[in-house]
């Protein structure tokens, strides 16, 4: 049967190519509209969870870690004094113009806050150290700004608000949903950008607990104590943060609406593709038929050649994806490919391309055997 099915399968090689390519036309655009969709979600939640803190309390709705709202900094005072509590500090987020030595000005994400190793708060220095930001007006700046802000070097500074700012140092894999590149400098120097905003002001109070303690009784202390501000655990918090993104701005709708494409296009290709070689080969069919084939033999022949369609274009269009890569990273995208999505996708194609074929199942059942004695 399989050699059958394969010889019926490659008679037209024309119709075969077509059923191929558009199976691997869906996997390619499953595989990278997914791909970057995971990325933009890692990056919204990067400063998260790579943060060294277990609870981050915000003001009163806030909607994500990206738009911060401000409330005062004294707060900290109420939470370091919370049993359970080990650490915490006040950390400020704002967007902030920056002048480019070229005349033009092109917006960051400042992260100001006092510690930074104690945080983690940048995780990937790629030069200089965390201490220097103690040194004064100075800022680590993340490896990102290179494509919206033109290269760097350490020692230059950029001006912000009228200000100066010494590069004291480069970090990587810091930028924000919108590929926003995040400079990092201390509390005090990103509170003094815009005094008239920041000054005794903070967005987020990190929390870090002490050994044995219960987040969820501190937790609950935290809430008694702020009831003003939002009190979330970090894996809450990042939870929140990528629903925005994929529920207020419509990202998620907008995924699911182009994979559903990439499947009708597929499983309608790999359809009309199987159901016209059917009809090419109704005698073949009807011999087979004829000298003892039931439907069920047969139909494991349509299903074959199915899964040949499927895997064939999986790895047709899987192959285009890693260049496409490439090509996002030199745009400041992150295409994620895992080989866990990779074999979901290939499962996926294989189940929707064996759906595809059972209106051709339904041809084969109607065969008449005597067909192949008819003139």
């Amino acid at each position: 049967m399989i050699d059958v099915a394969f010889r019926i399968l490659l008679h037209d090689r024309a119709k075969v190519a077509v059923s191929v390519l558009g199976v691997a036309f869906s996997v390619a655009l499953v595989l990278v509209q997914v791909g970057l969709f995971r990325g933009l979600l890692a990056n919204a939640t990067v400063t998260i969870e790579r943060a060294d803190a277990d609870v981050w309390i915000t003001s009163r709705n806030t909607p994500n870690v990206d738009f911060p709202h401000y409330f005062p900094e004294t707060y900290v005072q109420r939470v370091r004094s919370v049993p359970g509590v080990a650490r915490a500090d006040d950390l400020l987020v704002a967007y902030v113009g920056m002048q480019l030595p070229t005349g033009a000005e092109e917006t960051v994400l400042v992260y100001g806050l006092d510690s930074p190793s104690t945080w983690r708060l940048p995780w990937d220095i790629v030069e200089g150290q965390p201490e220097d930001l103690r040194r004064g007006r100075t800022m680590l700046l993340d490896d990102s700004a290179t494509r919206r802000c033109g290269a760097f070097r350490v020692g230059e500074a950029r001006e912000m608000f009228g200000q100066r700012l010494e590069i004291v140092g480069r970090t990587r894999g810091a930028l924000s949903f919108t590929t926003m590149p995040i400079a990092f400098t201390s509390l005090s120097v990103a509170q003094g950008l815009e005094p008239g905003q920041f000054s005794g002001r903070t967005a987020y109070i990190l929390v870090k607990l002490a050994p044995g303690a219960r987040v969820d009784e501190v937790v609950e202390e935290l809430r008694r104590r702020l009831p003003y501000n939002d009190v979330h655990e970090r894996a809450d918090w990042a939870r929140r943060t990528r629903d925005y993104w994929i529920v207020n701005t419509g990202l998620g709708f907008n995924m699911a609406l182009t994979v559903l494409l990439g499947i009708i296009v597929g499983v309608t290709v790999v359809s009309q593709t199987l159901y016209a070689a059917t009809l090419d080969h109704v005698r073949e069919f009807g011999m087979l038929k004829a000298i003892g084939a039931e439907n069920g033999h047969i139909q494991g022949l349509i299903a074959l050649q199915a899964c040949f369609a499927a895997v064939a274009g999986f790895v047709l269009g899987i192959l285009p994806v890693f260049v496409l890569r490439a090509l996002a990273r030199g745009v400041g995208l992150d295409l994620v490919m895992t080989p866990e999505l990779a074999l979901t996708v290939l499962v996926a194609a294989v189940v929707f391309c064996l759906a595809s074929s059972l209106l051709t199942f339904r041809r084969i059942s109607r065969i008449d055997p005597a067909l192949v004695f008819r003139t």
